[in-house]
């Protein structure tokens, strides 16, 4: 459920999915599971709740010790680009974090890392970086997998969309499209309270 709930624009319904998920694994002693449910918890929250997110992070990374979940290491790495989106120093380990699910065999993982990037960029308003960022999820999505991606990078940078993926949204386009610009606008006033926050 936390898979279908994230990419209906709901993050909070997502994250407490995977927490179940997260509980319900430890109940069985399923310390891989639960640090998988645990990184895709901290993917979910960092899209509405930055703060929050340093410490479901935190958690994934004390979970992962001792264990070899290249993916799982990687979910933890997106999150953490989404908690820190509309920070400008962001593009390098956007840059470098692309070099990751290829050396790691994991390449279906891409287009979540480049829904990270364009996450950032639609944050920023950065137009061009978008459209670069738009133009690779295309080519990684290509084959149909994943091509809903386009879509919610439209719906958050809130761009037109003259064809669709075809993906049926629970309560519509319009709602979802709504949804996702709604967290970007969200993370601008977000940055904009730090930033006063810090001026003397």
């Amino acid at each position: 459920m936390g898979d279908l709930w994230w990419l209906q624009g709901e993050p909070e319904r997502a994250a407490a999915a995977y927490l179940a998920g997260h509980a319900e694994a430890e109940q069985h002693a399923k310390s891989g599971e639960a640090a998988h449910h645990q990184a895709l918890s901290a993917l979910a929250v960092a899209f509405y709740d930055p703060h929050q997110a340093d410490d479901e992070i935190d958690l994934t990374h004390q979970l992962l010790a001792g264990l070899d979940l290249r993916a799982t290491t990687i979910n933890a790495a997106i999150a953490a680009l989404i908690r820190d989106a509309g920070n400008p120093s962001l593009d390098h380990r956007i840059h470098t974090l692309r070099t990751e699910p290829d050396m790691a065999a994991l390449t279906s993982m891409t287009p979540t890392l480049e829904l990270a990037a364009a996450f950032h960029q639609a944050v920023l308003d950065d137009h061009d970086a978008l459209a670069a960022t738009l133009s690779r999820l295309r080519e990684h999505t290509q084959n149909g997998d994943h091509a809903y991606y386009v879509d919610i990078t439209h719906y958050m940078a809130d761009l037109p969309l003259s064809q669709g993926s075809g993906a049926r949204w629970l309560d519509g386009e319009e709602a979802t499209r709504r949804r996702w610009h709604s967290l970007i606008t969200a993370r601008r006033e977000y940055l904009s309270r730090l930033q006063a926050f810090s001026e003397p």
